[in-house]
């Protein structure tokens, strides 16, 4: 729960839950998993359980609280999708960020097929953006369970990348590209970034380069932050319908 981020792609993160489990290599390494067991047993702590899965229903209202608009990642330490997660609390979150119309929520979930199921029974504000996580080629398939959404900006986080991919880019408005970071981080080869960066030109579709993580363009790994940002002697920081990146804020 904070009014304020470090992730480069967005401005705020709002966390009415907390915690979730491991579905596909993406997650092996989970940053948000790390942070929260590092507070496991800490009596009145936030993460006092770890990365538990936990509703947090006193954070349904906090975006109505910011009165100036931004850019809000929903659940950057949890999956609004997880399965565990009741369909009538998604629906209030939904109601949260129908209502406080002055931000744009950005959905992220490695579980679009969810998504897609409860689709028709949400409402679809045109200040909610939902994208999917596209680590290798065999979860491309989630792309096709994001386009069943009727959400107006669907996205992809290729990150952590962990291969190369090729994209069926039809009815996707924005592409996330990074690397892993972290003391197990694996490498993220440029030629996979450039790839894909390739594939939304040619679809004209915003491409937003978010890090080389751990591992710099050589290949060589490198100290924390170090390896920058910048792909082809530049930073690429995309956005769908003209929003412009709060980066390095």
């Amino acid at each position: 729960m904070s009014d304020g981020s470090t992730i480069e792609w967005t401005q705020a993160t709002w966390n009415p839950v907390t915690g979730c489990t491991k579905v596909s290599p993406g997650c092996a390494h989970c940053y948000a998993e790390t942070f929260a067991e590092r507070f496991r047993g800490v009596p009145g702590h936030p993460y006092e359980n770890g990365f538990d899965l936990q509703l947090r229903p006193e954070r349904l209202r906090l975006p109505l609280e910011w009165a100036r608009p931004r850019l809000v990642f929903v659940n950057s330490m949890s999956d609004l999708f997880h399965a565990e997660v009741p369909a009538a609390f998604i629906r209030s979150v939904f109601e949260t960020m129908a209502e406080a119309s002055q931000h744009t929520f950005q959905v992220l979930t490695k579980r679009p097929e969810r998504v897609a199921e409860l689709a028709d029974t949400l409402p679809w504000p045109d200040n909610v953006w939902i994208g999917t996580s596209v680590e290798n080629q065999r979860w491309t398939t989630r792309v096709d369970d994001l386009r069943r959404v009727p959400a107006r900006i669907r996205f992809l986080s290729c990150e952590p990348l962990l291969g190369p991919l090729k994209l069926d880019l039809a009815g996707i408005s924005w592409v996330i590209v990074g690397g892993e970071s972290g003391p197990r981080a694996r490498p993220m080869k440029a030629a996979w970034a450039e790839g894909i960066k390739e594939q939304c030109e040619a679809a004209g579709v915003p491409f937003f380069f978010k890090q080389w993580g751990a591992y710099n363009c050589d290949g060589k790994r490198v100290g924390k932050g170090r390896a920058g940002r910048e792909l082809h002697g530049r930073t690429w920081d995309g956005m769908p319908t003209g929003i412009v990146a709060a980066v390095g804020r």
